[in-house]
């Protein structure tokens, strides 16, 4: 067995042996991990947290038992259950997958890894995962907490996503990855970077591969992964129209299927806060209107400054209402429907305001 060989041999078998006595087993998604139910893990994991993720596991799971239940729901429905989490294509995403494969393969998870990056939302690594912890066949994983052992034990310099970078990574992990417990190693590698090989304050004196660390040995740690260029990110603005009705209810608009916060509800949104929403000019304004304080929220790439204005408005006509594109929303029971965030966040504040 030729050097790297041996090293690589030795970095799988320490991995293993560390996670039989400190690796995470109890995990929602470990109790019977079926196809269906790491999928859903592994997609609500991408750049989120497992704490984090874990109540939103448990309530998507209790509502959407099976692949068959998930792909009748509506989206509105499968939308009001991630609201909160973020990134809502996920969401979208998995959905469409679950009513693709209950059409066309009778609700069966392919255990194929090139099968399974043709489905919407799962990626080379996603679809590793599922077929080694689910399928327990041999596949390679490449997630975030693996990209930052791997940079810091073997020194691979540069940011991941760049591609001769990614190409590097995604050959050493499969290099690492053994054909025998590949489960095993799959989680054991991730749990390694989520508790011990931290983004911030790793703790090194706890790693099972010290003695291969070459960021360790020559005390540059903090340096890998690489970071991308940095780039300040732009800021834009919205006003969002409150519109509050006699019946305590808040008039909501359905945003667009794809884009920023697709398919779900938002209220209306002008760029001006002296401007009223054009597509609903019919309401009939009862009181002066309120402006609140500017919310920000941030994206991966801007900044969104919101301007929230509340205002008490009559009835609108039943031609504007007529169209799926509106909700009047009750703020004292509300619907199983998508909401933003920030709309969200604002949904409950005025609940709180007119009470």
């Amino acid at each position: 067995m030729n050097k790297p060989a041996t090293q690589h041999h030795l970095f799988t078998s320490k991995v293993l042996d560390w996670f039989q006595t400190h690796g995470r087993k109890d995990l929602p998604w470990q109790q019977n991990p079926t196809p269906y139910r790491v999928w859903v893990s592994e997609i609500m994991l991408q750049q989120t947290q497992v704490n984090t993720v874990i109540p939103y596991y448990q309530r998507f799971m209790e509502r959407f038992p099976s692949i068959e239940t998930l792909a009748q729901a509506t989206p509105d429905v499968v939308l009001h259950h991630w609201t909160g989490l973020g990134y809502y294509a996920r969401a979208r995403n998995l959905h469409q997958a679950a009513r693709q494969l209950v059409a066309d393969h009778n609700g069966i998870i392919p255990n194929n890894v090139d099968q399974l990056s043709e489905l919407p939302g799962i990626g080379r690594s996603t679809a590793g995962a599922i077929v080694a912890l689910a399928h327990r066949q041999p596949a390679t994983i490449l997630d975030g907490n693996v990209k930052r052992v791997l940079t810091r034990c073997f020194a691979v310099s540069g940011w991941p996503e760049q591609s001769k970078v990614k190409k590097q990574l995604w050959e050493l992990a499969e290099a690492l990855t053994p054909h025998k417990n590949t489960n095993v190693y799959t989680q054991a590698i991730m749990d390694l970077g989520a508790t011990v090989c931290t983004r911030s304050k790793p703790d090194c004196p706890a790693c099972p591969v010290t003695v291969q660390c070459l960021a360790l040995k020559s005390h540059s740690i903090s340096h890998y992964p690489g970071r991308k260029p940095a780039k300040a990110l732009p800021v834009k603005a919205t006003v969002m129209h409150m519109l509050h009705n006699c019946h305590n209810q808040v008039l909501l608009e359905k945003r667009p299927p794809s884009g920023i916060w697709g398919g779900l509800w938002s209220f209306p949104e002008t760029p001006d806060p002296e401007e009223f929403p054009a597509a609903i000019v019919c309401a009939r304004e009862l009181n002066e209107s309120q402006r609140w304080p500017t919310l920000r929220h941030t994206f991966s790439h801007y900044h969104l400054d919101i301007m929230p204005i509340h205002q008490q408005v009559d009835e609108l006509s039943d031609k504007v209402m007529e169209s799926d594109r509106w909700l009047w929303y009750p703020l004292d029971q509300p619907v199983e429907v998508g909401l933003a965030a920030p709309v969200k966040q604002l949904l409950q504040r005025l609940a709180q305001a007119v009470r």
